[in-house]
């Protein structure tokens, strides 16, 4: 568990609005640091799950951190933005920035509402820290209508501090981050940074490197942070195609070409691609924007980057009707329902959106995951969902692995030898050792490689 010990460094007051992944964990975070902290959410069921030291989703060791805190009274939630205003003259900004419905740009609503909200209750100097990802602009945007709505005036900033959480390692992201980048309004000199510089004062003790810029900047940080992420995984993705079609293997070229330093190892494992709550729609978001700014030629590679990741899917659809020869009447078992392990998070899963399109051509699916059965019902209801590996096995004309949980990878043949019909696996992640499983007497297929 990632424990910071306390020091000297000053404590201080703030609200996050918005306590879902990320607003939960930033304010569990902060108050970890030792500062009082007020969680504000217009949801009253989630805050009654946070005030009783219960998280709404799954993220290891992040529920240690909000009870331990919470008893010692540096954590509370609210629903009241008076409460908040009265509480603290800093706040962070942690809402959701969805993709909108029947388009790539992303749905600012939840945004504005706190800035609408919140800003006329600001009647002392005050600074607004966004951190939700955002289309580049939004940060000024916002100053100018947070100092028209507040009494404050001119005395209220609003910077852009982007995060930059890995689902599965949130905790350690916030208290242990690899950097901090902090956007102020180079127009308008304030107390943005030295007020982060306290804020963030045990994190910077460690040496974290703190890259300070203009709100622009800040914001164009974040989404090509993903956009790069997501063509890397594309970039190898479309390389597996290659190796399918000619018999290589791309898990050993993805080794060799790693160890260039300039390259890296991270990011380019070959299977049925990214999903999640961030990198499908902050790189839509980010064509959007970019041609709302004219510059819509510069990001249209990034079409091909989100073709190529849809394509993953299809063909592992096409992988296992091979495998099955019909699906008609086929059983299907599906390993893992999560976009990625360590995790309950399925929107835009690559391993539910799978399930869903092999149940739609007619065969009997059976899913497991070890912590998102429930989020997958809520998604896809219809599915057929299992207690455990080997409920969902039992009778399986082909098993596939989409989500590379640590108990998947541990499999072995002679775990499913007696309980599957037909011994036929597909590896969607790669995370299986081929050998193994051939020579058990089984099928193995994986994505780009022989």
């Amino acid at each position: 568990m990632t424990e910071l010990r306390p020091t000297e460094s000053i404590s201080r007051r703030m609200t996050v609005f918005g306590t879902g992944y990320l607003g939960a964990t930033h304010a569990a975070c902060m108050a970890e640091l030792g500062h009082e902290v007020l969680g504000v959410d217009v949801d009253p069921s989630k805050l009654a799950m946070l005030e009783a030291g219960e998280v709404p989703f799954y993220e290891p060791g992040l529920e240690e951190v909000l009870r331990r805190n919470i008893a010692a009274g540096r954590l509370r939630f609210t629903s009241s933005y008076e409460e908040a205003a009265e509480f603290a003259d800093i706040h962070f900004l942690g809402v959701g920035t969805p993709q909108k419905k029947g388009e790539f740009a992303a749905d600012m609503r939840f945004v504005d509402s706190v800035v609408d909200s919140l800003a006329p209750l600001l009647t002392r100097p005050a600074v607004i820290f966004g951190k939700s990802t955002v289309p580049v602009g939004t940060a000024e945007r916002l100053g100018v209508r947070a100092r028209e709505l507040s009494p404050a005036g001119q005395d209220v900033e609003v910077a852009w501090n982007p995060e930059f959480l890995r689902e599965g390692f949130a905790v350690k992201d916030t208290l242990h981050p690899d950097r901090l980048v902090l956007g102020v309004d180079r127009n308008r000199p304030g107390r943005a940074e030295s007020v982060a510089r306290e804020v963030y004062g045990k994190i910077l003790d460690e040496g974290t490197p703190f890259v300070v810029t203009d709100l622009a900047t800040s914001e164009l940080v974040k989404a090509s942070a993903n956009a790069f992420l997501a063509t890397k995984i594309s970039f190898i993705n479309a390389i597996s195609e290659v190796c399918e079609a000619s018999g290589a293997d791309v898990t050993v070229l993805a080794d060799a070409i790693g160890h260039d330093e300039r390259i890296g190892r991270k990011f380019l494992n070959a299977g049925i691609g990214f999903g999640g709550g961030c990198l499908p729609k902050d790189i839509r978001a980010f064509m959007a924007r970019a041609g709302e700014l004219g510059a819509d030629q510069a990001l249209t590679f990034l079409r091909e980057v989100d073709n190529i990741n849809m394509r993953r899917r299809t063909r592992m659809v096409e992988l296992a009707r091979e495998a099955c020869g019909s699906l008609l009447g086929a059983r299907v078992a599906v390993l893992g329902a999560a976009f990625k392990p360590d995790s309950d998070d399925v929107r835009d899963s690559p391993a539910l959106n799978v399930a869903g399109q092999i149940q739609l051509q007619g065969a009997a699916v059976s899913v497991y995951d070890p912590k998102a059965m429930g989020n997958s019902r809520s998604l896809f209801p219809t599915l057929t969902y299992s207690a455990n590996t080997e409920e969902a096995c039992a009778g399986a004309d082909v098993v596939l692995i989409l989500t590379e949980w640590a108990e998947f990878r541990k499999l072995l043949p002679s775990d499913l030898d007696d309980i599957v019909r037909k011994k036929v696996v597909i590896d969607g992640r790669n995370c299986l050792e081929p050998a193994i499983w051939r020579d058990a007497g089984w099928t193995y297929r994986g994505l780009g490689r022989p």
